[in-house]
Order: structure tokens, then C-alpha cells, then sequence
């Protein structure tokens, strides 16, 4: 008979995960400081810089379903430890990179370090809590939100006193040495638990499907589509953050809030990542209270009233602080509600790879960043805010006018086709 794993032994793996993913947040959330003082130095173009950024995301999403079948077939203990490695190097290659090629070398390999930790920890929390994905994804993906907030402060001083490249080199070998300790206590569950019907009864499948069958239906491209829109405004605040707040001339004002007296960018990047990572978490719950759809709808409505805010009123420091920190308390729910819709519409088994393929909409929306650039240089900050209001108000329509009813219809031919069971995957 097989052993089962003690009850404490989920949120023991669930805790292992979240410390991981904060390990890496910095390679795309801290990567806002460095983009300035890169080109102060060598003198680049924000636009060839911010492709680095793109370069990063591109390969962080789009290897994942890769990593993610190392991991369905040898665990996650050593896509885990690889990645720890990997993205110790990345930042060692952006310290010492004299040229745009090299700098974009560092983001390929981050790149890849950062999918193999992300892919590996967000899906096993899909399979460590069959029953409670929107919570447990959520929980997962607020690490890599708010992992950010504890270092934006000391990597932004050590930029001040020692240079960008003592930062990508000191705080690269830290995080990469801490991934590497914690992917020694990371396993798969023993056994695939129950899914418990609770009282909301969120429909879930009852069919585990391959990844081969999940490409093949209209609603994950649906799903994949709705990613790509929501992600690519998010994509472009975090890279572009502090270039806003210094065309809006509020990056180095005083700002005085919650008992904390700091420059508005700093301030801003701070608490972006707090609201952030609360965000995931509160809305993978939310969703697992009424339902995934109704949650995205209520987000991404928010993350539109936010840009308008910020659209009409972010030349106030004040304001700008407050309206950045309130789209990124809404916008990083997708790397929640996604995972967790994406688990009850394809099952558990495959759930790894099926989140991973889902992912790489990231990577597709990565490429509107440099455009963001683009048209910011032509037509200002204001357009660049005006389409992804747009972006952002067309997936909440998508939501509850078009993914909840062909969800729905989806899971109801669970329910009465019979449907030939996957073929194992061989598990190390």
C-alpha cells in the first residue's frame, strides 16, 4: 500500500515554494532600477536596454512547458536546483556586460533559470492542493510579486554607493545560492489527493488531459489570449516604471506615507511589490469563492480604473504611488487565476505542463514592452496608458461573455462523454 504524506507536508512544500519564487523576483521586478543606470553608463537606448527585459520574459515563459516535462518525469528537486543556478550566472554575465549581445546573453539564461523555478513551484502547488488551486497558485505566484519588496531598497542604495554591476553580481549569487539550498526539500506528493467538493462547487474536470489534448480546444486558447492582454500591461509598468516616474518628474520627490518618509519611485516600487504579492493570494481565494471568471472580471475592471488614475493624475507624487500600487495589487492575479482555471478546466495529473503551456502567454506579451517604448517616444506616456486600459477592459469582457460559457459547456462533456484516460507519465 502506498504511503500517504502527513498533512503538514503540503504547506511545508507550499512555504518551500513561495521562498523560491522570491529568490527570482527581482530578475524581472528589480530589473525597472537597472535600466537608467545602464544607460548612463553605456549609453544604449532605453529601447535596446528594455529588449533585454523582453529577451528575459520570451525565455522564461516559453521554456517552461520544456522544464516542466524534466519535472513531470524527474521531480522538481533538480529543475529546481538547476534553475538556482542559473540565475546566479545571469546576473553575473549582466555585472561584467560590455555590450548589448552580452546583455542580452544574461537574459537568456535568466531567462531559463527563472521558468525552471517558476514552472516547477507554481505546478506543484496545483497538485499538492487539488482543492484549493486558486488559493495555493496564488500563494505560490506572491512570492515572485512580493519577493521584490524586501531588496528594492538595499539594491537601489548598493546602485547609489557601489554601482549596478556590484548589485547584479552581490544580490545574483545570493538568491541563486538560496534557490539551490531550498530545491533539496522540494518532492512531488505520493499520491494524488481527492479534490474535496466544497460548498461552492467550483466546476472541475473530471478527465486529466495531456497536453497534446489541452492545445487542441478552443478554451485554452481563449485563456491564452485573455494572459497575453492583461499580461502585456503589467509587462510594460513593471519594466517601465521608473522611466514614467521620471518623465513625470515625481521619481526622486519626497513622499510621506504609512509612517514611511522615501523618494516616490522607491516608495512606489515597494509597496507595487507588497500589493502585488497580497493580491495574488486574496483574489486565488476570492476565486475559490465565487468562481474564476466573476474574480477576473472584478480585476481587471480595477487594473483599468487604476491606469486612468494614474493617466490623469500620476504628475502628483502622491497619486502615483497610490495608483501604481493599486494596478499591481489587481494585475498580478493572473499568474494566479490563470494556473488555478487551467487546473479545473484539464485535471491534476498533467497539470505541470498544461500550467506551463498556458504560461507562455507571458512570454508573447513580453514583446509589447520595447513597443511600449516605441510608441511612449512617439506619442507619449499617454497612449501607452490608453492601450492597455483598452487591453485590460477587453479581457474582463472576455471573461464573463465568453471563457465562463464555453468553460461551462467544456466540463459539461466531462460529464457525460466518456473520454479515454492519458497515458501515465513515469515519475522519478
Amino acid at each position: 500500500m502506498e504511503r500517504q504524506d502527513a498533512p503538514a507536508a503540503k504547506w511545508w512544500q507550499l512555504a518551500f515554494g513561495v521562498l523560491c519564487m522570491a529568490m527570482i523576483a527581482n530578475l524581472q521586478y528589480g530589473w525597472t532600477l537597472f535600466v537608467d543606470p545602464i544607460d548612463a553608463q553605456h549609453h544604449w537606448g532605453r529601447a535596446s536596454i528594455q529588449l533585454a527585459f523582453t529577451v528575459f520574459v520570451a525565455t522564461e515563459t516559453w521554456l517552461v512547458p520544456v522544464e516542466a516535462w524534466f519535472v513531470d518525469n524527474y521531480g522538481p528537486k533538480i529543475v529546481v536546483a538547476f534553475g538556482g543556478v542559473m540565475i546566479a550566472l545571469a546576473w553575473v554575465i549582466n555585472a561584467y556586460a560590455g555590450s548589448l549581445p552580452m546583455l542580452y546573453l544574461g537574459a537568456v539564461v535568466g531567462g531559463i533559470g527563472a521558468g525552471s523555478v517558476y514552472g516547477t513551484c507554481v505546478g506543484n502547488a496545483l497538485k499538492w492542493f487539488p482543492d484549493r488551486r486558486g488559493l495555493a497558485a496564488g500563494a505560490t505566484a506572491a512570492g515572485f510579486g512580493a519577493g521584490a519588496a524586501i531588496t528594492v531598497v538595499p539594491i537601489a542604495k548598493m546602485i547609489a554607493s557601489s554601482g549596478y554591476q556590484s548589485a547584479f553580481l552581490t544580490f545574483g549569487l545570493i538568491q541563486g545560492a538560496v534557490v539551490v539550498f531550498l530545491s533539496m526539500f522540494l518532492r512531488k506528493p505520493r499520491s494524488a489527493a481527492p479534490v474535496q467538493r466544497k460548498r461552492h462547487n467550483l466546476p472541475q474536470s473530471k478527465v486529466d488531459r495531456t497536453p497534446s489534448e489541452t492545445v487542441r480546444t478552443p478554451v485554452f486558447w481563449v485563456m491564452y489570449a485573455m494572459f497575453v492582454m492583461v499580461a502585456a500591461g503589467g509587462l510594460m509598468a513593471a519594466a517601465q516604471i521608473a522611466p514614467i516616474a521620471h518623465d513625470f518628474h515625481v521619481a526622486d520627490v519626497p513622499v510621506s506615507m504609512l509612517g514611511l518618509t522615501m523618494a516616490t519611485l522607491t516608495l512606489a516600487i515597494s509597496l507595487d511589490r507588497i500589493f502585488d504579492g497580497f493580491g495574488r493570494p486574496f483574489f486565488g481565494w476570492v476565486s475559490d469563492q465565487i468562481g474564476r471568471e466573476n474574480t477576473m472580471f472584478i480585476a481587471f475592471s480595477t487594473a483599468a480604473v487604476a491606469v486612468l488614475l494614474l493617466l490623469s493624475y500620476g504628475t502628483i507624487p502622491t497619486v502615483f504611488v497610490l495608483a501604481t500600487a493599486l494596478y499591481f495589487g489587481v494585475f498580478g492575479e493572473i499568474y494566479s487565476l490563470f494556473p488555478a482555471t487551467c487546473g479545473d478546466t484539464f485535471g491534476s495529473k498533467f497539470a505541470t505542463s498544461n500550467a506551463g503551456l498556458l504560461y507562455t502567454a507571458k512570454g508573447t506579451a513580453s514583446f509589447l514592452v520595447p513597443f511600449g517604448s516605441l510608441v511612449a517616444a512617439a506619442y507619449g506616456w499617454y497612449a501607452v496608458f490608453g492601450m492597455i486600459v483598452a487591453l485590460n477592459l477587453t479581457a474582463a469582457a472576455l471573461a464573463i461573455f465568453v471563457l465562463k460559457p464555453m468553460r461551462a459547456r467544456y466540463l459539461a462533456l466531462d460529464e457525460t462523454v466518456s473520454v479515454p484516460k492519458a497515458e501515465p507519465i513515469r515519475i522519478a
